[in-house]
């Protein structure tokens, strides 16, 4: 469901009591998190229990599992995600009574009134980006307030309250939240067309990028990973527009502010350059901001990760379990390198499940063109999440154009023989990857379960 935009942003502390339909998910938790911090009045309604429930009723919020429209309470301001259906009863109730209600991108913006945001922005990269740049600032003697779309593997959190002026946040493009933020800062990873659901071309979502750094304050700046050809352009434009713009690369060659040397002797929590570019980004960003060099790599290295993003899930028989949160073909081939890498002497076995029609759709070869620089590759069906399902759009699409020998590639509709399927075709020394923006996170924990110890 879309919600209005509303012209004025209305700062947290003067909505009132709010109530979060859809508190569960990663970015209305984390905005819940941080009002709570602030002694705001919090309830909410998911649709399954999970862990994220019982945290935020630990902190102090009222969270109940399904939807009624007696949940609402005495709440002032209703904040939904894009997920809610427009008949959803806590909705209905919020409008039938006249409250105010907020799409994510507001409540956001609530939170961030009167602080000093860098925002995060880009097709891939933004989560681990805003994790790396939190832990860096943490270190480097800064307390941000931040909000991530993970959760830090040294919080559990995926937000907390900070003590200083600054606020480090996902800035997520897929449904134009991004564009309500008016940041201080901000970090383009790439522009690399995505959500095209929403933008409707390529050239629609490049140029909502543009926007996007339009609404960066004039005394700030923009930081742009140059590696990727749409954040390089994007840099040059704002660049010629008059903006401070500082860029970065992992290639010692491209004459980039900042390059792979402003690193060089500090180990990173995973290999590939996706994720140097992203340390860098983070590293020129606590930079421009005015920290030390120093603080800010030891910071970087000291980074354990963000669940979903390369996480180890664990090791049995000689077989290791990553999972990732990878769903578009760059990002599989990123995740697929770090893979290859930890890997090392072991094949690689991935599972992948892709996410929305829409998507598989429009990149379902690509994908499989990416999975292809696996050893073994199992392809489950789509995870719809807020589409209806089309007969011609499946993880079977996907797997048909994986280019590797048949017995080398499944497909295996259902997720829940997925673990079997996976534990079938490991070995020791193997490294299984799951892949996914989905339910796919669950399959790791099950394979690891049915592995053979062979200690």
């Amino acid at each position: 469901m879309r919600v209005p935009v509303p012209d004025v942003v209305v700062p947290a502390e003067e909505l009132g009591g709010v109530h979060f339909v859809g508190i569960g998910g990663a970015g209305l938790s984390a905005i819940a998190r941080i009002m709570l911090a602030r002694g705001i009045a919090v309830s909410g309604s998911d649709g399954v229990d999970s862990p994220t429930l019982d945290s935020l009723r630990a902190a102090g919020a009222t969270v109940h599992v399904g939807h009624a429209a007696t949940q609402v309470g005495d709440a002032d301001t209703l904040v939904v995600s894009t997920a809610v259906r427009e008949d959803n009863p806590e909705y209905l109730e919020a409008v039938r009574r006249g409250l105010r209600v907020l799409p994510r991108s507001t409540a956001l913006a609530s939170v961030m009134a009167g602080r000093r945001v860098v925002a995060v922005a880009g097709t891939h990269g933004k989560t681990t980006t805003t994790s790396l740049l939190t832990v860096a600032l943490q270190v480097a003697g800064a307390d941000p307030t931040y909000a991530v779309g993970g959760e830090l593997a040294a919080t559990g959190t995926n937000a907390a309250e900070g003590t200083s002026d600054l606020f480090v946040a996902e800035a997520d493009e897929s449904d134009g939240a991004f564009l309500h933020y008016s940041p201080y800062a901000a970090i383009v990873t790439n522009v690399d067309a995505d959500h095209l659901d929403q933008w409707g071309t390529p050239e629609a979502y490049a140029e909502a990028f543009d926007r996007f750094a339009d609404t960066v304050s004039p005394e700030g700046f923009l930081v742009c990973v140059v590696d990727d050809p749409g954040a390089a352009a994007l840099a040059e434009r704002q660049r010629a527009a008059g903006r401070r713009v500082v860029t970065v690369s992992t290639r010692p060659d491209a004459g980039a502010d900042v390059g792979p040397d402003a690193l060089a002797g500090v180990t990173l929590w995973s290999p590939g350059d996706h994720y140097l570019a992203d340390a860098l980004a983070a590293l020129a960003t606590g930079l421009a901001l005015g920290h030390d060099r120093d603080a800010l790599a030891r910071g970087l290295a000291s980074y354990t990760g963000t669940k979903r993003r390369m996480e180890r899930k664990g090791e049995v028989g000689g077989v290791r379990v990553y999972d990732s949160y990878a769903h578009h073909p760059a990002e599989i081939v990123g995740d697929l390198q770090s893979g290859r890498a930890l890997a090392g002497e072991g094949r690689l076995v991935v599972a992948f499940q892709p996410h929305l029609v829409s998507r598989t759709r429009i990149f379902g070869e690509a994908m499989g063109e990416a999975l292809g620089a696996a050893d073994e590759v199992v392809v489950t069906d789509v995870y719809l999440a807020r589409e209806e399902p089309d007969p011609e759009i499946t993880g079977g699409y996907v797997a048909r154009a994986v280019p590797l020998p048949t017995d080398r590639v499944a497909y295996v509709p259902d997720l829940d023989d997925v673990p079997a399927e996976l534990a079938r075709r490991a070995r020791p020394g193997d490294l299984v990857l799951t892949l996914g923006a989905g339910t796919i996170t669950s399959v790791g924990p099950r394979v690891l379960e049915l592995l053979p110890d062979h200690g």
